[in-house]
């Protein structure tokens, strides 16, 4: 198996290519922009093929599936991991700050997925995992820019599984809440019993991931109960704006 991991070089991306190291026959690939990370998991992982790239910049999705392609000759399994988080409200960041997380969130995934898709379809049966977030379902105050992002990503899977599934490529939106990785230690919430179990580890996050993979699911939440806030929202959009708008929430959703 030729699986593919950007955002290959900390948090969730990290628990993702040791998972996948210990899946049969797996040969990886790891993509992300800080090479010296990347070459310490690959010899950690006894091997895999590195590709130090900033997936916005032009050219890249076809200098990384033209690597596949001669390494490798198939892909078995992409995963759009790699992503950043959005900052402050709209009056602060502006089109500026827009811009530039939909760049890394949605258009670069877009973007690397079109560019390896052919690859893919002659794979089948392939997969797919595109890292959405519960806020791609829900917005709160302070997060436009990555709920944006989110949601995009949330409508082109959607579109993508219905549309490859018929070419053997199936496609799963993986939709985690809260988690406590590098850089956001979420300790507000860890520290308080009654909210201790909305926050999941990169481990758990990549356990369900690949869960989801394997058993072709077209979408997973992690952990489980988060899947019940679109509903909440969708019934109750009033008593959601109010308890976001409000500050129920004053932690970031992030991934």
């Amino acid at each position: 198996m030729i699986a593919l991991v950007t955002g290959a070089s900390s948090g969730i991306g990290v628990a993702l290519a040791r998972r996948l190291a210990a899946e049969p026959d797996a040969r990886l690939v790891l993509v992300a922009r800080r090479r010296d990370r990347l070459e310490a998991l690959a010899a950690e992982l006894g091997g895999a093929t590195v590709i130090a790239a900033d997936l916005v910049a032009d050219g890249i999705p076809a200098l990384v599936a033209r690597q596949v392609e001669e390494r490798h000759g198939r892909l078995d399994l992409l995963v759009n991991n790699a992503g950043v988080r959005g900052w402050g409200s709209f009056a602060e960041g502006g089109w500026a700050e827009v811009h530039r997380v939909m760049a890394v969130n949605f258009e670069a995934p877009v973007r690397l997925t079109e560019a390896l898709l052919p690859l893919l379809r002659r794979s089948a049966p392939s997969g797919i995992v595109n890292l959405g977030s519960v806020a791609g379902r829900v917005s709160r105050p302070r997060s436009g820019s990555y709920s944006a992002s989110k949601y995009a990503l949330a409508g082109w899977t959607e579109a993508l599984q219905m549309e490859e599934a018929p070419n053997g490529v199936h496609v799963t939106l993986a939709q985690p809440g809260w988690v406590a990785t590098e850089g956001f230690s979420q300790r507000k919430l860890l520290a308080r019993p009654w909210t201790r179990w909305m926050v999941s580890d990169d481990d758990k996050v990549a356990g369900a991931i690949l869960d989801a993979w394997r058993r072709r699911r077209p979408e997973c939440y992690v952990p489980r109960p988060f899947g019940l806030v679109p509903v909440v929202r969708a019934l109750l959009p009033g008593l959601y704006r109010r308890a976001v708008a409000g500050g129920a929430f004053t932690t970031a959703v992030r991934r």
